[in-house]
Parts: structure tokens; sequence; C-alpha cells
């Protein structure tokens, strides 16, 4: 299984049922994965996340290289509103952690023709009874209990696919059913990184009024 959170995202986003990486799950995937990077770093202790800004905090680096690139993009001295490091650089976020999980055997790839003209690469995931056990796992983070004390992978992707719209996690059903539920664990993770929630939201908001979404 992937190790880091932004590879464990990147997987969230696969509709089991149907076998493929929808559109509507991808937009907005870069600024999803790059909020999985920014999460650990808060949780390692390697940014500042006080007053709902980020700056990076002095430490050693990841060890994940696309954490570290993440870590680097960040502002040393003064801090600065989260939305800027999501969005900018949101289209060079899917291929590196894409290549981690190929590297791994959790992806496969194959190139196709759209119309039989335009060679495309159609991603695909290699255990997809390990990404639906990965996904009732972050349901079941909402449904079966109260918020986690910490900082967890299944508090933060419970939490950040509610605000891409990820059907592949979180039906319209469930939205209206667990609508309290959802609200405390989103309030449990501003605690821990006040405003990337928000930024994410707005990211994902005006990326997807022009179609974001980068690949499969």
């Amino acid at each position: 299984m992937p190790t880091t959170l932004a590879q464990k995202l990147y997987l969230l986003c696969y509709t089991v049922k149907k076998e493929k990486f929808q559109l509507d799950n991808i937009q907005g995937r870069g600024q999803l994965l790059r909020a999985g990077a920014m999460t650990e770093l808060a949780r390692d202790g390697l940014l500042d996340a006080a007053g709902g800004k980020v700056r990076r905090l002095p430490g050693k680096p990841p060890e994940d290289p696309f954490t570290t690139a993440v870590w680097y993009d960040l502002p040393e001295d003064k801090p600065k509103g989260w939305l800027k490091f999501l969005h900018d650089k949101a289209h060079t976020a899917e291929t590196p952690v894409r290549d981690q999980l190929l590297a791994s055997g959790e992806v496969a790839i194959t190139r196709e023709k759209k119309l039989g003209v335009v060679p495309t690469d159609r991603v695909s995931v290699v255990h997809p009874d390990l990404v639906q056990a990965l996904q009732e796992r972050v349901r079941s983070t909402v449904i079966n209990g109260a918020p986690a004390e910490d900082l967890t992978d299944e508090l933060a992707m419970a939490v950040l696919a509610v605000e891409l719209e990820l059907a592949s996690v979180w039906s319209k059903e469930d939205h209206r059913a667990h609508k309290s539920d959802l609200k405390a664990h989103a309030a449990r993770f501003d605690a821990f990184v006040p405003g990337l929630r928000k930024a994410l939201r707005d990211s994902y908001l005006a990326s997807r009024a022009v179609g974001g979404g980068w690949s499969a």
C-alpha cells in the first residue's frame, strides 16, 4: 500500500465499481495532493499554520521527495495565505505522485488513443480491493466515531474528500445523512491546520470553473 498521504489521496479518487478515475473525481486532484503533503508537514512540525496562514519551519527535510518539494515551496519568513501554495503548482503535482505509485506497483499505465487519433495515458489501479478498503476505512472514520484526537491520515482524507466532492468517497446522500459528523471532523482538522481546508475548497472551485484536472 502507499506510504504517503498524497499517494493515498491519489488512489482515493479511483471509482472501484467503474474501474476508472472518473473526470469528476480528478478535478482539483493536484491541489488535493499538495494539501496532503502540507498536512503531513504540519503533523511533522515542519510548517506553522498559526493565524490561518503558512510558513516553513526549519528542520530535516522529509524523506519523501514530493513532500520535500512542497515544503521548499513554502515561505520561510513572513507567513502567507495557503491558496498560492496549493494552486499555482497544482498542475505539477500529479505526475510525481503517480510515478511513485507506478514504481511501487500500485498503478499501471496503458497507452490509448481517443477517437483513434490522440494518444493518451490511461492509469489503472492494480489492487482495487485495497483501494476499496482504504475508502471504507476513511468513511468509517466519520460514520462510526467521533473525530480523531490526532491528525490521522483517515481524518485528513475524510475531510479533504468533502472539499473536492469526491463521489468515490462521499455521495450526495452521505453529505446529507452525515452532515453534522462531517462538520465536526472538519472543525477538528481546522484545529490542526487552520486555513488549509478553506484554501483547498477555493482552489478547487476556481479550477472546476475552467475544467481543471490534468491527468488520469
